[in-house]
């Protein structure tokens, strides 16, 4: 991007990626192996998950409701804020209780970095007659799971016990935290002429409705294995020290991946493009069924980190173009069925593979949900082959 405003705003939303999904909500993964001894159980490490996403639900409704785009700019900037306090606090309890109220304000910080930021990200870039693209916005989720994964493999090489490591996060978030508050400035009103969000959504519910259970069924199969991949290795005698390099491996997939599939959904179109990511992440879910080997881990991993960024960045991203004035509503609609998955998958998971003694169980029923989302995805494109809902990424 040529413009080095519009480029700042793009990294204010990567640096947020950094600290609300890479530290705040994702270094959770690597490290509940270590929390099992504070208490961590698998069904508790479940639960913490769907608390987690309960978080990033309620902060969804919060994106909705928000009309307001300066208001939706002081949310972000507490999203920011919970992000930092909550990795902080997790490393002084291990009071259930307690473990359950910091993941619940790192969901909410989530939102903020996902929804809040991509919404005035799009509105800045819009008022600037810049491309609505959120490439490299996106890559900070991918760089700050391997950035994670990394982090917290090397502490744990050096000893380090897992409230020392949840410290050191902390730390590590201050440092993040200064150009995400910085480089997105409050929205440029006088330039975009208005002050709202509040246009009700001019689509026919025979696309949306299907679109958003579509997204209930990316975001079933997603969660599990972002979860549980880390602990799912510590549990098998096969793949003991590969959870964090898989994790590692899954966020180098995702790096890249927002801005790979940008240039996917320019040939493509958005509905194709979201089928085919939807179809790699089920192959990537059950391949450590079907494939019980380092190898086959780290391919599945990978693959999921394409795949999974690319199915929430081809729906931020659609949400954008289809309401390029006022895209937050289309984006927290979206974002609710989604997080309302994610709040139902760990519990089960997490029960299953306490009954059973693997998550085997949890991935199969993980990757059937996904293969039925794509299957939805399918029935959409037909009805809509003509239709410029269908569209193509290109300007």
């Amino acid at each position: 991007m040529s413009d080095p405003v519009a480029r700042r705003f793009l990294l204010a939303g990567f640096f947020s990626q950094l600290l609300c999904l890479g530290i705040a909500r994702f270094a959770y993964t690597p490290l509940i192996p270590l929390m099992s001894g504070a208490g961590l159980t698998e069904a508790l490490a479940g639960y913490l998950a769907a608390v987690n996403y309960l978080g990033y639900f309620a902060g969804a409704l919060l994106a909705v409701r928000l009309k307001d785009w300066q208001w939706k700019f002081y949310a972000y900037r507490i999203g920011l804020v919970f992000a930092v306090l909550s990795t902080l606090a997790t490393a002084y309890s291990s009071d259930p209780l307690f473990w359950g109220l910091w993941r619940f304000l790192a969901g909410l910080s989530s939102a903020a970095s996902m929804l809040l930021a991509s919404g005035l990200i799009l509105q800045q870039l819009a008022a600037r007659g810049a491309k609505a693209e959120l490439g490299l916005h996106f890559a900070g989720l991918g760089l700050g799971i391997a950035l994670v994964a990394l982090f917290v493999e090397l502490l744990s090489a050096a000893a380090l016990s897992w409230d020392q490591q949840w410290l050191a996060l902390s730390v590590l978030g201050l440092v993040l935290i200064v150009p995400a508050w910085r480089w997105l400035p409050a929205p440029q009103l006088a330039l975009s002429g208005n002050n709202t969000d509040a246009t009700p959504l001019a689509l026919p519910r025979s696309f949306l409705w299907p679109l958003f259970l579509m997204y209930f069924c990316a975001g079933y199969g997603y969660v599990v294995t972002i979860t549980f991949i880390v602990a799912m290795a510590s549990l098998n005698v096969e793949l003991t020290g590969f959870g964090n390099w898989a994790f590692f491996a899954l966020g180098i997939g995702a790096a890249p991946a927002a801005i790979f599939w940008d240039r996917v959904a320019r040939r493509s179109g958005y509905l194709v493009s979201l089928r085919w990511a939807l179809l790699l992440n089920a192959l990537a879910i059950v391949l450590p069924v079907l494939w019980s080997q380092a190898l086959a881990l780290l391919f599945s991993a990978f693959l999921f980190g394409i795949s999974f960024v690319g199915c929430v960045s081809l729906m931020l991203t659609m949400a954008g173009r289809l309401l390029p004035e006022k895209p937050a509503q289309l984006m927290g609609k979206m974002t609710l069925c989604y997080g309302t998955a994610q709040v139902i998958a760990p519990a089960i998971s997490g029960y299953l593979a306490k009954q059973s003694g693997s998550f085997d169980s949890g991935l199969l029923l993980a990757s059937v949900i996904t293969l039925c989302g794509a299957g939805v995805l399918t029935l959409l494109i037909r009805r809509t082959a003509s239709d410029h809902l269908a569209m193509r990424g290109g300007n």
